[in-house]
């Protein structure tokens, strides 16, 4: 009877073993989020520079940009004149 009781106690012991080994430390938890943030960041990042990037190349910004060069000349122009 008690070798039947050890053989069980020792399979248990060996079943709750082999579970913790499964389970992954705090360390492990904390580094795999860590990758987690990071890729989603680089996400964001990239898709954030993408945007800027075709918001920049829009027809809208040219045309405004080039309106204000415009105008910014033209203010130019008539302080050149008023002065001189």
């Amino acid at each position: 009877m008690k070798l039947y009781l050890a053989a069980a106690v020792l399979m248990l012991v060996l079943a709750v073993h082999t579970e913790a080994q499964e389970e992954s430390t705090l360390e492990q938890r904390f580094a795999k989020f860590q990758t987690q943030v990071k890729e989603i960041a680089d996400d964001l990042t990239e898709k954030t520079k993408t945007t800027f990037e075709n918001i920049e190349k829009s027809d809208f910004a040219v045309k405004t940009k080039n309106w204000f060069s415009e105008q910014y000349e033209k203010v130019k122009q008539k302080l050149t004149e008023s002065f001189n």
